[in-house]
């Protein structure tokens, strides 16, 4: 079956205590929102639907380059109520995933075993257990370990709330099952809402099974609803980011204190001190040492070369066995020829340095190309 994604993301955000929508919030400098976009390219889903509300035009102006179906939610009636704002583009022939915009990182892994739990028979459900579950749906199972529920904290009783098997609102199920079993549900609940959870039971009374599967990590599942939230799983992504790299052979001083804000190539014997951020594109070749408390964005640093502390680097190109800093800024259109070296407080743009020329300490160098082998003075400035 052809598959469709469906996003709630229309939630207002009331605990993040800000103007910006939640979804837009940040970790690794990109939207709560694209990282659940970017795991979805990775499905081929047919389309990708995205339920809106809160900061709607915001939303869709910050993803106007993405392809993707905008469904807005214009009351706020519960996450069964979202759902079904969508479903005027969704075929009873497809299988539907529903994700969350403010749970970013679920592997795509997880997520194909989950749809492929789907079937005319079956509905794949994602849960996780928690030691402590408080504030989650739980799983109620019969005596035969089957699925015959969701119970919402609010609604469970003192025995249900011990249950620590979760709901993590993330599913997989076929559009006629899902168009079918939304007709059916009611608000009559504690909170007065739709709730999505409510399709579980109706799907058990009608025969329909509730396949179970587990993410790796009970990471992959958790949301942002504060600050709080937003700050954990931003370190838990970049410890992710850290052990990537030194899988791939790169030493890292200290694997808490680096920021991957983009995608990073490296190659053999690379070294990377503390409170390094690595944003954009970033391309470390053979044998570079970065030294601590430096930013590069969007820069090819190529074999052998050196970048002391506290230089800052963006859209430029260092050359081979180079030595950068400590305390240099090199800003966009900086190209720099094998063997050069700049030195401290020495900032460029725009400039063009041949092999072996030298800037070490106290100059600006700005719209200009720098001859092999020259050296520049302290105090020079070109613009």
């Amino acid at each position: 079956m052809e598959l469709s994604v469906i996003i709630l993301a229309a939630g207002k955000g009331t605990r993040m205590k800000s103007d910006l929508p939640k979804v837009l919030h940040p970790i690794a400098h990109k939207p709560l929102l694209g990282h659940v976009l970017d795991t979805t390219v990775g499905l081929n889903a047919k389309q990708t639907c995205v339920v809106i509300g809160h900061g709607a035009n915001t939303v869709k102006e910050t993803f106007a380059a993405r392809t993707v179906t905008w469904v807005e939610q214009k009351e706020q009636k519960g996450t069964g109520h979202a759902v079904q704002q969508a479903l005027p583009h969704i075929k009873p022939t497809e299988t539907v995933l529903i994700l969350y915009g403010d749970v970013p990182l679920c592997a795509s892994s997880t997520l194909t075993s989950l749809i492929s739990c789907v079937s005319e028979q079956s509905i794949g459900l994602l849960t996780v257990t928690l030691e402590n579950p408080t504030g989650y749906g739980r799983i109620i199972r019969d005596h035969e370990n089957q699925v015959t529920g969701i119970v919402e904290e609010k609604d469970a009783t003192p025995g249900q709330k011990q249950i620590t098997e979760v709901n993590t609102g993330i599913l997989a199920i076929s559009g006629s099952h899902l168009i079918n079993l939304l007709s059916d549900i009611d608000n009559q609940n504690a909170q007065g809402e739709y709730y999505l959870t409510d399709i579980f039971s109706l799907a058990h009374q009608q025969g329909i099974q509730i396949q179970t599967c587990q993410p790796e990590n009970s990471w992959e599942v958790s949301g942002v609803n504060n600050r709080l939230q937003l700050a954990e799983l931003e370190r838990i992504y970049q410890l992710e980011k850290a052990k990537e790299l030194m899988t791939d052979g790169v030493t890292l001083r200290d694997p808490s204190r680096i920021d991957i804000r983009g995608n990073v190539q490296t190659g053999h014997d690379v070294e990377i001190d503390v409170n390094v951020i690595l944003s954009g594109d970033v391309i470390l070749q053979d044998n570079v040492k970065i030294g601590a408390n430096c930013s590069i964005k969007n820069a090819t640093i190529c074999s052998g070369s050196m970048i002391k502390d506290h230089s800052v680097i963006e859209d430029a190109i260092i050359g081979k066995n180079c030595t950068v800093g400590p305390f240099a800024r090199l800003r966009p259109g900086t190209e720099l020829g094998p063997n050069t070296r700049i030195g401290n407080f020495v900032e460029t743009k725009k400039a063009r340095l041949g092999v072996g020329a030298k800037a070490n300490h106290l100059s600006y160098l700005g719209d200009v190309e720098i001859g092999p082998g020259v050296n520049v003075g302290a105090g020079t400035i070109t613009c």
